[in-house]
């Protein structure tokens, strides 16, 4: 995902605004507290609910910088964040609800960014389709920090979860953790009786294949008669 910056004089806010974004959801290793690392460039860097960006480039320069990609982003929109979540890269991520404040650049779509509180979170689907309702360990992470991702209750199985209001409170501050999107209706379980209607299919078509069957060998034997006749 290319971001580009505008090349417009620096602006500061000290009211806070409304943005959104996608952000994989970490868990410590030691479990005491949750993050969030960016989807493109802060991948490698875990920040916290209410935190400042830094340049991941290793730069010391205040960001964000004009001369440099570094900061955070966010959308203007929801509806854009909420596309971006389709891309297969993305699936795995939560929409943030977030509150910008500080120095700040804009953006085609939205704005890069110095400081933020992340105001609400919001878990997508699982990777079946189903609604996500916890958050399960991904199996992949960063130094000190696990990457967590949503998951149905029917996948989680016996692996051990986050829910969302525990995930809201290892965060801190004021977070709201809800699940995004319409609920999805329970699996149905495979029935241990036989449908009766099932079960007369069925015996309809064995029938239908035995008479099918049955005309098959009377034509191979016609041609053999056919056959011994001819020699």
């Amino acid at each position: 995902m290319a971001w580009s910056a505008s090349r417009t004089p620096r602006e500061h806010s000290d009211q806070p605004l409304p943005g959104f974004k996608l952000a994989y959801p970490m868990l410590s290793a030691d479990g005491t507290s949750t993050g969030f690392s960016g989807v493109t460039l802060g991948r490698a860097h875990v920040y916290r609910a209410i935190d400042d960006a830094l340049c991941v480039h290793g730069s010391r320069h205040a960001c964000p910088s004009r001369w440099c990609d570094c900061g955070f982003y966010c959308f203007h929109d929801i509806t854009a964040a909420r596309d971006l979540a389709c891309e297969p890269e993305y699936r795995g991520a939560v929409l943030l609800e977030v509150a910008v404040s500080g120095r700040y650049r804009r953006y085609e779509r939205g704005l890069r960014y110095a400081r933020q509180r992340v105001r609400a979170v919001r878990i997508g689907r699982c990777e079946c389709g189903r609604r996500g309702e916890v958050l399960a360990d991904s199996g992949t992470g960063s130094i000190g920090w696990r990457r967590l991702v949503p998951v149905c209750g029917s996948c989680a199985g016996v692996r051990p979860v986050l829910d969302p209001d525990t995930f809201g409170r290892l965060a801190g501050g004021d977070v709201t953790v809800t699940t995004d999107g319409p609920p999805t209706g329970p699996v149905a379980p495979l029935s241990a009786t036989p449908d009766p209607s099932a079960a007369g299919a069925v015996a309809v078509l064995s029938a239908e294949v035995a008479l099918l069957q049955a005309r098959l060998d009377d034509v191979q034997a016609r041609l053999d008669e056919l056959t011994r006749r001819k020699d």
